[in-house]
């Protein structure tokens, strides 16, 4: 029989500009839907670390992080 000793999930989460948007009224936005996201793992209590986070020329801001797998240990993965 196996059993999962850990387990952590590497993604990369692309968040984009609205386009009916101006380009200020955008980027805000854009900042605004990455800062929800970080509370929402925050506030679900999911275990993360975030490895970058880089706007793209397009404005589009990309998260890369790796986080906790349905309440699974995550063993050495976040240190």
């Amino acid at each position: 029989m196996k059993r999962i000793k850990a387990a952590c999930l590497y993604q990369t989460v692309r968040f984009t500009q609205k386009e009916d948007l101006d380009s200020a009224a955008a980027a805000a936005q854009v900042r605004r839907e990455v800062e929800h996201y970080k509370q929402a793992l925050d506030r679900h209590h999911t275990r993360h670390k975030i490895l970058a986070e880089t706007v793209q020329p397009d404005g589009s801001i990309l998260v890369e992080l790796k986080k906790e797998y349905n309440s699974y240990s995550v063993g050495h993965y976040l240190d």
